[in-house]
């Protein structure tokens, strides 16, 4: 070892280990280039030293030499396979790669060898955290941080996945100890936002962003999650321009993209070409350069054979969008229709199970990348392929960027538009989109369906109806129970007109603590609506959620942009909506639903006929008991619960959409 270290004479006498050392310390310290010269000297005069060779097989793997980094990482495993560092190595090297069941397998091995190996109990969490299997992460990462209490990656870490389970007081605990531990990371306050988010703690969520911003300036990713919780605050502009300075920083970052596009249905502006630039900016950006190279599709092109339907989704769970594929699924023409469900859920529960019984084939996907969901969608050789995620979280747009399949269709997220060359079409109804009146609004073609967009199944264990709450004499009550987002200006200032006009009326208003309940209640004080008058309560568990109805007498659909499934679930429990039409589809959402219900005169088209409304059906007390009595009926035979006839409808139109394929047609 004397020459080997001639450089450093004041080291000339070192023993190997101390060279390598040595070595390790030039390595972390940066400098790779005399870490490679020093661990190439060990070897030259001892080959066989397995740690050197671990090390050196490190290097080979950050220079992206991994075929060389597999050769020497097998290489010292041959000469001692009880090594757990080089287990631990070739499962960092597998995981790099996306193997991941061969990383798993490697961290498992290092663990056997050393229980108390803190990065293999990190990393193999890690791998099982991108393999759904949280519940198995979550002790892994315990585990660590109780070895290694002071561990703020890992607190952070185990953060992440407790958020994925929905523990998120756990959660948001964890990313507070990581702060705590290193309060100058600005990773870290970012990910505490997200939890505090999604608790319903925006104000805290909004500090915890802007304290990130503080630390890092130029990090798109708080940028982000700010715009999400100014939106949960309906504060749009103020969502809009955080978008957009995140993609300022990062114009490659695809969920601020996502993220600005989707606000853009809640708070449109009052320029429609400003918001189609911004839809064909993220088309060009994301999707487009993955359009260059698709092959030819060379399906079957006879018309009227039985056609293979693929649907995309992260929510074939317990998420709301299963009240809408629960009809669709268990409607379909099996004989006509082979039904294939690539399910990117992560954590699967009871829905998904039932959902996967309607299905003819499931293929859970969500380890998969885009590309390779692309790859298994084309072997399918599906036919339509159908999303059901456009621009909301978890979507899966690349993959449809890259035209897997011939038809490509957008439905059930919302009656908007993906902005992208590549899907062909999208789902809407006559109401949502009058022919001709929005056409240039959207990228892909519009197809209606006859009667609806939607077709509903209520929750399984939905609450009974009860009877009229104002029967009692207590007087009306008024609600809104839709995500606060939807609660604009223009919504808040219909209320109090309608509070004012009914003498001893209330209002329940569905909402998270915040500072965002204060601008509420300001705007009823300016009107001369008093703060009692108005009861807010917090996000409820479905089945409780259901049952605040049981508190409401009349539905206030929010304005521009209407209730979806909020307002279908208020029918369900026996409770009218009054709703403004909007011009835009996702503010037509009333007149589309109350048209189906054959319930036009509480269709409104200005705000003052919207008042009017309302105040007169909160003195109507019979015509409130009848239709408190009647709705669910109405509903149940109604087309918004008709599951055979929307789905006939809806394969009709695929047909529809196959024919104009196999004849050579644009969409």
């Amino acid at each position: 070892m004397n020459t080997i270290l001639a450089t450093q004479p004041t080291r000339a006498d070192l023993t190997v280990d101390e060279a390598l050392q040595f070595a390790n310390d030039r390595h972390q310290a940066g400098d790779v280039r005399t870490a490679a010269e020093v661990y190439q000297q060990i070897l030259r005069s001892h080959p066989d030293h397995v740690r050197t060779l671990i090390s050196m097989g490190l290097i080979a793997r950050q220079k992206g030499s991994s075929t060389t980094a597999l050769e020497l990482f097998r290489r010292a495993l041959d000469l001692n396979p009880q090594e757990s560092e080089v287990h631990d190595a070739l499962g960092e090297l597998w995981y790099g790669q996306g193997m991941l069941d061969e990383a798993i397998a490697c961290y498992r091995r290092a663990l056997e060898l050393n229980p108390q190996r803190v990065d293999s109990l990190t990393d193999l969490a890690s791998c099982l955290r991108l393999c759904g299997e949280l519940t198995a992460a979550v002790p892994l990462y315990q585990r660590a941080v109780q070895l290694q209490p002071d561990f703020s990656v890992a607190h952070s870490n185990l953060g992440e996945t407790l958020l994925l389970l929905g523990r998120l007081d756990e959660s948001a605990s964890s990313h507070r100890r990581a702060i705590q531990l290193r309060p100058d990371v600005a990773e870290f306050h970012n990910s505490l936002a997200v939890a505090l988010k999604e608790l319903g703690r925006l104000d805290e969520a909004i500090c915890c962003c802007r304290r990130a911003i503080e630390l890092k300036p130029n990090f798109s990713k708080p940028y982000t999650n700010l715009g999400l919780a100014l939106m949960d605050q309906a504060r749009g502009d103020e969502s809009i321009a955080c978008y957009r300075r995140a993609l300022q920083l990062d114009p490659t970052d695809r969920v601020a993209g996502s993220g600005l596009l989707f606000a853009r249905n809640y708070f449109p502006g009052n320029d429609p070409h400003v918001v189609r630039a911004e839809q064909r900016q993220w088309n060009d950006t994301h999707a487009a350069p993955l359009s260059q190279d698709i092959p030819p599709h060379t399906d079957d092109r006879r018309t009227e054979r039985p056609l293979r339907i693929g649907y995309v989704s992260p929510n074939f769970r317990g998420h709301c969008q299963s009240l809408f594929t629960t009809p669709l699924l268990s409607a379909h023409d099996h004989e006509q229709f082979e039904v294939y469900c690539y399910s990117d859920v992560v954590n699967p529960d009871a829905t998904t199970e039932r959902l996967r019984g309607y299905a003819d084939h499931w293929r859970p996907v969500h380890r998969l990348s885009d590309e390779q969901l692309a790859n298994t969608i084309r072997e399918d050789r599906i036919d339509v392929l159908v999303d059901l995620t456009m621009h909301m979280a978890g979507n899966r747009l690349l993959t449809f960027a890259r035209k897997p399949a011939p038809v490509q269709v957008c439905w059930l997220a919302y009656p908007g538009t993906t902005g992208m060359a590549a899907m062909d079409y999208r789902l809407s109804d006559p109401s949502l989109d009058p022919p001709g009146q929005h056409d240039q609004l959207y990228s892909e073609q519009t197809m209606r369906l006859p009667d609806t967009f939607w077709c509903y199944a209520p929750l399984e264990s939905s609450p009974p109806v009860s009877a009229l709450p104002a029967a009692s004499g207590c007087g009306i009550t008024f609600g809104c129970l839709n995500n606060f987002y939807k609660v604009s200006d223009l919504a808040l200032r219909m209320w109090a007109a309608v509070l004012k006009e009914v003498v001893g009326s209330r209002i329940v208003i569905l909402s998270g603590g915040g500072s965002h309940r204060q601008r509420v209640l300001r705007t009823f004080a300016s009107a001369g609506v008093h703060a009692d008058r108005v009861d807010f309560v917090p996000r409820q568990a479905p089945a409780d959620y259901l049952r605040l109805f049981h508190q409401i007498d009349i539905t206030l659909d929010p304005a521009p942009t209407n209730g979806h499934t909020t307002s279908l679930d208020s029918f369900w429990m026996g409770v009218p909506v009054v709703s403004l039409v909007g011009r835009t589809a996702p503010g037509r959402a009333g007149l589309s639903q109350l048209t189906n219900l054959g319930l036009p005169e509480l269709i409104a088209h200005t705000p003052e006929q919207y008042v009017r409304i309302a105040a007169e059906l909160a003195r109507d007390l019979p015509r409130l008991i009848e239709l408190r009595g009647t709705l669910r009926d109405r509903m149940q035979l109604s087309p918004l619960m008709d599951a055979p006839r929307f789905a006939g409808n809806m394969e009709a139109v695929y047909r529809q959409m196959w024919k104009r394929w196999c004849s050579g047609g644009q969409p």
